[in-house]
């Protein structure tokens, strides 16, 4: 008689992780993704107002600072070992100044006038920059490590990623994005009399004290559950676990080569082109749908298909999209009569465009946290201990050398185009908007394809994959009861010895 299949070890759906602490998770990325970022460039060019130039120093200064930094705060968290865990004691203590900081930043336009060439606000705003940058490194390590700790288990680990980006838009993320851009048009349009300075300022402070309360509640019910070795690995057993880490490897060289990658903000294009900062909310209605749909398959692609392939899928579907945008939005050639310049051509194509990627959504979110979690994992199983803290270094240091190269460049590369901070909405020149559409389109897919190669040489896949994990949590399991069973012999000896 036939024997039934068994099922993998790796996807058993164990867990470990109870509800209360799945919303904490669940609401502790929500709080990661409730602000405005997305017209935090807008911000600086239209109410902050700090000269290109002076940026792309700021931008190149704090990046070295963050190159420098990486070095020694990822071998503190490594050798920390507390009876609160690795990481929660640095996610405790950034919580409260780092959002004191960022309440500062947004009040700075009550401070300082909006001549562009304001020394004393450029000076502020770097050393704002410098402190949020130190306090972001502890805080993106520890958070990397923390979540990636959380449960030991892949299925775990992967039902909580899946659940926090499927349900994390019911809880309101994507609402004060929505709502700035609205607030934006009405304002540039003179429908309401509000001043974009105030508007700005409210929605910031707004959105950072409910981020900094609620990243504070998961803190505070949750808790790390992967044992760490009890003896620290000294820095060159660190270092040689981080060279010697594959899968480490491989995703470091392609993000490296991804960064590469010229472009601008889609919202410059929707504002300073077609004119309405709201754009980006009517196309994605509709791919509202499919992003929900994307997250239920998840676990399935992962059984069916090879990390690899998700990974590049995932990550260059998008773009992909995008340069056929441009090849829509070029038809008409440049200036008025393109169809890139005429708003109800653009959005019915955006939004298909929306509609597609949002299919794979899912992939795209979740396979580059899996694969980082792996990693760690695969440290774990070849050396017997974690190295959160070096590794995430690593997997940003080589990264951040070329992005922080890039990012001084950016306000630069923004003028080379003729952008013009100084000219009123919607005054730009035409070939400065017909730059706008490319640079947002076609330039970025073109630009990133050298950083899909190295994906297809990923090597955690299959039965290799499925091997690790069943060794690494037998090796748990083991772990756990010795040290159960040490905490209840304790007790017992002391009691004899009372006895005696």
């Amino acid at each position: 008689m036939a024997q039934p299949a068994r099922t993998s070890v790796v996807h058993q759906d164990r867990r470990y992780v109870g509800s209360k602490e799945t919303l904490g998770y669940i609401l502790f990325d929500v709080a990661g993704g409730f602000n405005i970022s997305d017209y935090g460039e807008r911000y600086i060019y239209d109410v902050l107002k700090i000269d290109l130039s002076l940026l792309a120093i700021v931008n190149g200064i704090n990046s070295v600072w963050d190159i420098v930094n990486d070095t020694f705060i990822g071998t503190i968290v490594d050798k920390t070992r507390t009876r609160w865990g690795k990481f929660k004691p640095y996610l405790m203590i950034t919580a409260v100044p780092g959002t004191l900081l960022g309440c500062l930043g947004w009040l700075m336009p009550y401070m300082f006038n909006q001549d562009p060439m304001n020394m004393a606000k450029f000076g502020m705003y770097l050393a704002l920059a410098m402190i949020g940058e130190g306090l972001g490194t502890f805080r993106g390590i520890s958070v990397g490590g923390y979540l990636a700790a959380i449960t030991p288990h892949p299925v775990d680990r992967t039902r909580l990623i899946m659940l926090t980006q499927l349900l994390s838009g019911f809880f309101g993320e994507q609402i004060p994005g929505i709502l700035m851009g609205v607030f934006i048009d009405l304002i540039n349009n003179k429908v309401v009399k509000w001043s974009m300075r105030g508007t700005y300022v409210k929605m910031g402070l707004f959105t950072t004290l409910v981020s900094g309360t609620t990243a504070l509640f998961f803190l505070f019910i949750s808790r790390e559950r992967v044992v760490q070795s009890v003896k620290t690995p000294s820095i060159m057993q660190t270092l040689k676990s981080v060279a010697n880490n594959k899968p480490l490897m491989i995703a470091i060289i392609s993000e490296c080569l991804s960064n590469f990658k010229i472009g601008v903000n889609k919202t410059n294009y929707y504002i300073d082109v077609l004119g309405a900062a709201s754009i980006k909310n009517i196309v994605g209605i509709p791919g509202g749908l499919t992003s929900s749909l994307s997250f239920l398959y998840v676990p399935w692609a992962r059984r069916v298909f090879s990390t690899k392939l998700l990974w590049i899928v995932g990550g260059s579907f998008s773009e992909f999209l995008m340069a056929l945008v441009f090849f829509f939005g070029s038809i008409g050639g440049k200036g008025e009569k393109g169809w890139y310049r005429d708003i109800w051509k653009m959005i019915p194509i955006l939004t298909i465009q929306e509609f597609l990627a949002n299919g794979v959504l899912g992939i795209k979110r979740i396979i580059p946290t899996e694969i980082f979690n792996e990693s760690l994992d695969y440290c774990e199983w070849k050396n017997g201990y974690r190295t959160e803290g070096v590794t995430t270094v690593a997997k940003g240091f080589a990264n951040k050398i070329l992005g922080s190269i890039m990012n001084t460049i950016k306000p630069l590369w923004l003028k080379a185009l003729g952008y013009d901070m100084t000219r009123a909405f919607g005054k730009q020149d035409e070939s400065t908007k017909y730059l706008l559409f490319a640079f947002c389109t076609i330039v970025p897919f073109l630009t990133s394809l050298i950083g899909v190669i190295p994906k297809a040489f990923y090597p955690l896949t299959g039965k290799k994959r499925e091997a690790m994990y069943e060794e690494l949590l037998a090796r748990r399991s083991a772990k756990n009861r010795e040290l159960s069973n040490a905490g209840t012999d304790k007790p017992e000896q002391q009691g004899s010895e009372c006895g005696q």
